[in-house]
């Protein structure tokens, strides 16, 4: 009896993980026979590697990038053709929101001759960078700080970064919110890696500029419990506003203890776009009515070209992440990597990226990279550019969204994010 239960129990494992597996499959194969219409890659294959937290203490995010990716991939290769048609070969593993899985991946993903490499997370690529630089490994982040782009060296980021949100809010805020007169008082409740670094950066950059008073400078961790000892210390401070730059899991219970502390009635919350996505709203309920947070592409549903798309595949393999902005992203991020790979393919030609090594980094850098300027992502973000030599950024513009009535509404237009050059600050690094 304890081997059939084993072998039972083995082998509704094997069936889930067989199932976890297939759109992974279609994703890193080239098309097969069942694939082979009109739209389906048939050259050789051009390899692109990803590292992603699938489980730890950012899988509330992780999961629905990591899939939003790969359905985006499945999609370029089955219906797109592939990339000039070759198909996209990924290559995926899960940092699981470990610095040292993410510094051992990326050597893995160097090693299998993979093109350039993205990561969905700031602190996955801070801990990825300095191998990557070193190496001339070119890299992508979705959800980025300062200090994975700056000072400018292999590494670029989707849109603009965690400061880049703190000074699009500030702006709003002090433009449409903020009616008393002097500076309001501005509390900052951060994670404590580079998703909330990026944004004590910001601050200390720019708060004087924007005309705000940083009053609060508080970090937690991503497994945090309870926050009602920071909370009762910012309380203390009397603040008109506070902004989190944190992952949803910790945002819900800060908003959630500032409610219980009486803190919300009074205040204004921002937050920068890690937080920001329909998992908050899940979790943290009636305390995240009427917060306000930035986001780089525009909402679900949107009336834009490549949303039809998003929906369509979002409810046929993943309906769970119907609704949740970060599928989106990562769907637009892989929109963008096949872009780079377009532009790459043209310029150098297969024979130099099916190379996989120096030479073939450089390329996809050199004239893969730098060769997208103006790149219209089918309207879910803005449009992408790295031609800038001094700008890692691809798109450069947010918008400002509030939660109302447990959902996303725009309340601005694009709103533009200069690039600061940080490393120009003595204190940055």
């Amino acid at each position: 009896m304890r081997n059939n239960r084993f072998t039972k129990r083995a082998s509704f494992a094997l069936l889930a993980l067989l199932l976890f597996a297939l759109p992974l499959i279609s994703a890193c194969s080239p098309a097969g026979p069942a694939a082979q219409g009109k739209g389906a890659a048939a050259k050789g294959p051009l390899k692109l590697g990803f590292s992603m937290p699938m489980t730890g203490p950012a899988a509330e995010k992780g999961v629905p990038m990591g899939q939003g990716k790969l359905d985006a991939v499945k999609y370029i290769n089955e219906e797109l053709g592939g990339v000039e048609g070759h198909p996209i070969q990924v290559s995926w593993y899960d940092t699981k929101y470990d610095a040292a899985q993410s510094a051992t991946i990326v050597k893995k993903l160097m090693d299998e001759g993979n093109l350039f490499f993205t990561t969905s997370a700031s602190k996955d690529m801070a801990a990825s960078q300095e191998i990557a630089n070193r190496a001339g490994f070119p890299g992508m982040v979705s959800f980025g700080a300062p200090q994975n782009t700056r000072p400018p060296q292999h590494i670029y980021i989707q849109a603009p970064d965690y400061g880049d949100d703190w000074g699009a809010f500030t702006n709003y805020y002090m433009k449409n919110l903020w009616k008393k007169q002097g500076k309001p008082k501005m509390a900052l409740l951060l994670l404590n890696n580079p998703t909330g670094y990026g944004v004590r950066d910001a601050a200390k950059a720019m708060a004087d500029k924007l005309g705000v008073e940083i009053v609060a400078v508080e970090e937690h961790a991503a497994t945090t419990i309870s926050e009602i000892e920071a909370l009762t210390r910012v309380k203390g401070k009397n603040p008109d506003v506070l902004f989190i730059s944190s992952t949803p899991a910790p945002t819900s219970i800060i908003l959630k203890n500032a409610n219980e502390l009486g803190m919300l009635q009074n205040i204004t919350v921002g937050m920068a776009k890690a937080s920001f996505t329909k998992v908050l709203i899940d979790m943290a309920g009636k305390a995240a009515e009427g917060v306000y947070g930035v986001y780089p592409t525009v909402t679900w549903g949107e009336n834009v070209p490549g949303m039809a798309k998003v929906m369509e595949y979002a409810k046929k393999y993943h309906p769970e992440h119907e609704g949740n902005l970060d599928y989106l992203i990562s769907w637009a991020e892989a929109l963008i990597d096949a872009e780079i790979m377009r532009q790459a393919v043209k310029s150098a030609g297969y024979e130099v990226l099916a190379k996989g090594n120096e030479e073939s980094w450089k390329a996809i850098e050199e004239k893969g990279f730098r060769n997208v300027k103006g790149y219209d992502v089918q309207g879910l973000q803005g449009p992408v550019d790295f031609s800038n030599p001094q700008d890692r950024r691809g798109s450069k513009s947010v918008r400002v969204y509030q939660v109302k009535d447990g959902k996303f509404q725009a309340v601005s237009g694009w709103v533009e994010a200069p690039l600061i050059k940080y490393e120009e600050f003595p204190w940055f690094g």
